[in-house]
């Protein structure tokens, strides 16, 4: 049974600032910011998916607020400077905005091609088809206003399982030419390379298999190395997700498995990666169930985000990461 991403309106808000609101327009200063972990905490979130452009790093993701079931109702979004100042940009997109879909807002990822932004998520399918599928929505800003870029589903679910939601929690890498590269899935996991318009496939989904793949794939580039980074699971010892990870010389593989990144997270099944380089450092950003607002408590249901920096070894792999609440913080959390 799959755990997945998270969204929902909340009861409750951080204190806002008094001062006008500062940065993009539609923003919101959020006041207890330190860049301790959660990052957020004026609403669960879920699925980081981590965005430069510019001097500013933008972070998506799925606004948690179940109970006993994910319930995942919009994608919300932040920024920063200095990964320690946040801003709040709310919701600024639904699933229902695409017309084939009702509802259900996993796991997504924003990227920049061309001067436009492209949005990919994971969203229920309308019937009679039904079951998870991928949509991309299209931009002018990091924060749109987005418009379905197709009219349909990007990719829909994989009939030859017997999951509902095997085409879930696409990741999009733009290579160093412009070429353009989706994979996703949950239990197999697909790569495919994308059209220059960024919303058709050009070709058939090669599948791809790399050890205890489960779900939550992030693909990143650091020089001439290429790293897949994942939520694994190694049953029946392992209960809950962890973090794997695998390189190649190029998209076109060999995917050379190079072991775990970090581990469960803390009051949750799900852990979801998200990578980034910004201002000259790389952060992990991944989610847990730790957050209590308003004196109601996480779970695997309601997720916070959090991050930590990445240390490379001189070989191009990544050092073992431990979860922490000092996070990127340089200062006392609060």
């Amino acid at each position: 049974m799959i755990r997945r991403a998270a969204l929902a309106a909340t009861a409750a808000t951080l204190a806002l600032t008094g001062c006008a609101p500062s940065g993009p327009q539609g923003a919101t200063p959020l006041a207890a910011a330190d860049g301790c972990n959660p990052l957020f905490r004026n609403r669960w979130t879920a699925d980081p998916a981590p965005l430069v452009t510019g001097d500013r790093l933008y972070l998506y993701a799925g606004h948690d607020n179940g109970e006993e079931h994910f319930r995942i109702d919009e994608w919300v979004a932040y920024s920063t400077t200095d990964m320690k100042t946040w801003t709040d940009h709310g919701a600024f997109m639904k699933p229902t905005d695409f017309t084939w879909s009702t509802g259900e807002a996993w796991a997504s990822q924003m990227v920049e091609h061309g001067g436009r932004y492209y949005f990919y998520v994971t969203a229920q399918h309308a019937k009679p088809h039904g079951g998870k599928a991928i949509g991309v929505a299209v931009g002018d800003s990091p924060l749109g206003p987005f418009t379905d870029a197709r009219g349909s589903a990007l990719v829909l679910d994989n009939k030859d399982t017997w999951r509902t939601w095997s085409d879930i929690d696409p990741t999009v890498l733009v290579d160093d030419d412009g070429t353009a590269y989706l994979a996703w899935g949950n239990s197999n996991l697909y790569l495919a390379k994308l059209k220059p318009n960024m919303i058709e496939l050009d070709g058939p989904p090669q599948e791809l298999h790399l050890t205890n793949y489960l779900e939550g794939p992030w693909l990143h580039k650091r020089g001439d190395l290429y790293y897949l980074t994942y939520a694994s699971i190694k049953e029946p010892e392992q209960k809950n997700e962890r973090i794997s990870y695998a390189t190649a010389p190029s998209m076109a593989g060999p995917w050379t498995y190079r072991g775990e990144l970090t581990g469960e997270a803390e009051n949750s099944f799900t852990i979801h990666a998200g990578i980034e380089q910004f201002k000259g450092e790389w952060y992990f950003f991944y989610h847990n169930g730790l957050l209590t607002i308003d004196g109601k408590p996480g779970s695997q249901y309601r997720r916070s985000v959090a991050a930590e920096r990445i240390v490379y070894n001189g070989d191009g792999t990544m050092q073992p990461i431990t979860q922490t609440r000092q996070g990127v913080a340089t200062g006392p959390c609060r």
